[in-house]
């Protein structure tokens, strides 16, 4: 594990290392305005719903003369399903005729079901290369090549550079929106622009944690950071740096035991960090607060005598 953390296990290894540290640093800090605006469910949705768009460009490529295993086409047919999906969503809420919660369930069953059907038709062709595609699932960066990984890397390098240009007026419609708009901000434009964010991310994780768990590296930083820091700055640092170290974590420890899954491994060191800062937060951790109860308490009997 050791070699894997000190970038030693080889040139490939290494580059999917700084593939995924990349991309974990890209989800921390998109993930603080993610969570802060409210919006993780429908990333969820974004997450599933990239399935049917994957299938789709695998069968697509096949009759083109394309390579139905490129990744950046991959990602491409992911994309236009993630943006469908969050659309419909969208529409269905819109309506009125159910709420926020449920449309986006259906959104996301929806899509995720098709995805199904399609990833089977998929994997019933007589053709190499389509067995990869359920790695997209749960993640394969064991698997992943140096091109993989540097696509990985500049799909969520673009997130990052694209946050460090609106940090601060996305900053202020997470604050205040209606003083946002009294300001001049386009709100509806900013929250499609961190729609956009979100799904770079999530496009961006599909190879190292996958649909299903990319949500996770969105929120679990974001949601620990919150727990030790009150400024919004130290929040996206804190949860970019938990973003990287998990992932860079988390794929030292599957290098070094073959046999573990490498997006679930990240996603667990992400957890383990959250519940450490669960339990040690100053401010808002269960150790504090069970300090600050005893401390009352015994204030309460020490008035009643």
């Amino acid at each position: 594990m050791w070699e894997a953390l000190a970038f030693r296990a080889g040139h490939n290894a290494a580059v999917v290392a700084l593939g995924c540290i990349v991309f974990g640093l890209a989800a921390g800090a998109v993930g603080c305005f993610v969570l802060l605006r409210g919006r993780a469910l429908i990333a969820d949705a974004a997450a599933h719903a990239t399935l049917p768009g994957i299938a789709a460009a695998f069968l697509l490529a096949l009759p083109l003369g394309l390579d139905p295993r490129a990744l950046p086409w991959l990602l491409a047919g992911g994309a236009v399903t993630a943006l469908l999906g969050v659309v419909a969503a969208h529409a269905l809420a819109s309506s009125g005729r159910v709420k926020d919660d449920a449309a986006i369930a259906v959104a996301l069953s929806a899509f995720f079901g098709l995805g199904a059907v399609l990833l089977s038709v998929v994997q019933a062709l007589p053709v190499a290369g389509q067995a990869g595609l359920s790695g997209l699932l749960l993640g394969r960066a064991a698997g992943m090549t140096a091109a993989d990984a540097a696509t990985m890397a500049a799909v969520a390098g673009i997130a990052l550079g694209l946050l460090l240009l609106l940090r601060r007026p996305l900053a202020a419609l997470l604050f205040d929106p209606l003083q946002a708009r009294l300001a001049g901000l386009p709100a509806g434009a900013l929250d499609a622009a961190l729609l956009g964010l979100m799904l770079l991310v999530v496009l961006a994780g599909l190879p190292a944690v996958g649909l299903v768990l990319v949500v996770a590296l969105l929120i679990v930083p974001a949601a620990a950071a919150r727990l030790l820091v009150v400024r919004l700055p130290a929040m996206v640092a804190l949860s970019a740096a938990f973003g990287a170290g998990a992932s860079h974590l988390g794929v030292a420890l599957s290098a070094s035991a073959p046999g573990l899954p490498t997006g679930a491994t990240i996603v667990l060191v992400a957890l383990a960090g959250f519940l450490l800062a669960l339990l040690l937060s100053p401010r808002r951790g269960l150790i504090a607060a069970f300090r600050r109860q005893a401390a009352l308490m015994a204030a309460a009997r020490a008035a009643a005598r």
